[in-house]
């Protein structure tokens, strides 16, 4: 408790110690216009009882849409979750364990991330996987990051304005927006004329989503193909916020992927109001010691018996901070066990049915939705679970406001991070959403447009 103040003394103590008269002289550095001038507006205290309910009341104030009523996924998808994952996560062997500071006594935490590797590497069909990281968004920055560190003469990096919006927004935050050189897309695809005069030898990587933004499925084949033609020294990586589409898509490592990155949140993880979900990274072996994270490895002990260790923990808390690969500084291992569970639980043919039943169910609510003169389907149908709707003749503003009075969620408004898609949504589809539940969904789709 040395450092923490318990008595007055002590407090003078403390600011004494390091040149200041007040706790306020710490926050000098903030200007006055931004500091609170009240006190915060604090309800007074609260017995035990007094605050649950007051804590119920107020959780009566959210507005909830359940799994047949919400269309919007957009790189938070609303998957069957079994029963048995929480049943197994929930062993206070697993939740209770933290990062393995001490690998040697934490064997069955160290085991089920090597596992998690092992999936993952399979399910992108990459030659490794790294222990996870914080999620989708901050995988793809690491991986341009890395991509920089094995090539350090390429200066520019091209990336797909289809790739998720806030993917692109994080990358910014990291490296400035003068970094990227973003391809515009054209019929729900990134434009690979643009991508093909982009490409040059200062060209350090290109970033594709897979499938993209739109739900649209990218030509990886060509991708791998200009890149090799014009930049054969530029590293592709293929970001997958929907990995669920790798059950009935051939995986990205197959096309020569260098890096593949995602969010693995659709595998056993509830969206849980937008998170927290898990990063996927994995690369090609040759690339092994430029990855961030950390991984594990298996070996035998001294008795011969097999066992697990940190093989590689490139990371700022385990080595000098000017050679670690990245500040990532905690992997999320109880996401990965969900992860391990979730994909050991369906195995290889379960994955592939989960991921079929999305496209069924998604194509059959693209024939629906087809049928009404006001909405127009945009880009194709060549989609995993999302696609693009356009709302014409009617103001689709009052369309969505409407269908949200009824506990419906239409989708996501493009408009948000698509300034021209103005009266365009993006619906999502998954084996959740069966055609009973897509069936009902039209029928309020007539109501509502009928009120119009």
């Amino acid at each position: 408790m040395r450092y923490l103040p318990l008595t007055k003394k002590e407090h003078l103590m403390m600011l004494e110690k390091i040149g200041i008269d007040s706790v306020e002289d710490l926050f000098d550095s903030i200007p006055i216009s931004s500091k609170l001038k009240s006190k915060l507006n604090l309800k007074a205290p609260m017995s035990e009882s007094e605050l649950l309910d007051y804590m119920e009341n107020l959780s009566f104030k959210n507005k909830t849409f359940n799994n047949t009523k919400s269309f919007i996924g957009a790189g938070s998808y609303n998957h069957y979750i079994p029963t048995a994952i929480n049943h197994m996560l929930l062993r206070s062997e697993f939740y209770t364990a933290y990062t393995p500071y001490q690998p040697e006594i934490s064997q069955g935490t160290l085991q089920a991330i090597y596992e998690f590797q092992t999936l993952i590497s399979q399910l992108f069909d990459m030659d490794v996987t790294n222990a996870s990281m914080y999620d989708g968004a901050t995988s793809m920055t690491e991986a341009i990051l890395m991509a920089k560190r094995v090539y350090k003469k390429g200066s520019k990096t091209l990336i797909s304005s289809l790739v998720h919006p806030e993917y692109r927004d994080t990358a910014t935050t990291y490296l400035g927006r003068e970094e990227f050189k973003v391809l515009p897309q054209k019929e729900g695809v990134t434009d690979l004329d643009i991508l093909e005069e982009s490409l040059d030898k200062e060209t350090t990587a290109v970033i594709i989503q897979y499938p993209n933004f739109f739900g649209n499925i990218e030509d990886l084949e060509t991708v791998r193909t200009l890149i090799n033609e014009k930049a054969p020294k530029a590293m592709m990586i293929v970001v997958v916020a929907e990995p669920l589409a790798l059950g009935a898509l051939t995986a990205p490592g197959s096309f020569g992927a260098d890096i593949v990155v995602g969010e693995g949140q659709s595998l056993g993880i509830p969206t849980s109001f937008g998170g927290p979900g898990i990063g996927l990274f994995s690369c090609k072996a040759k690339h092994l010691r430029k990855m961030p994270g950390r991984l594990v490895g298996q070996t035998v002990d001294l008795d011969g018996k097999r066992s697990f260790v940190l093989t590689l923990s490139t990371r700022e808390q385990h080595i000098r901070r000017e050679k670690a690969t990245s500040n990532i500084c905690s992997n999320h291992s109880l996401n990965a066990v969900a992860v391990s569970i979730y994909l050991s639980l369906l195995g290889k043919e379960g994955i592939k049915e989960v991921s079929l039943a999305n496209i069924y169910n998604t194509q059959y609510a693209i024939k629906m939705i087809s049928q009404f003169e006001n909405i127009e389907l945009k880009y194709g149908k060549k989609v995993f679970n999302e696609f693009i709707i356009e709302v014409k003749d009617i103001d689709s503003t009052l369309l969505y406001e409407k269908l949200k009075e009824r506990d419906v969620l239409l989708g996501l408004p493009l408009k948000r991070y698509y300034p021209k898609e103005t009266d365009s949504f993006l619906l999502n589809f998954t084996e959740n959403t069966s055609a009973k539940t897509i069936d009902k969904f039209v029928q309020i789709l007539i109501e509502v447009i009928g009120e119009l």
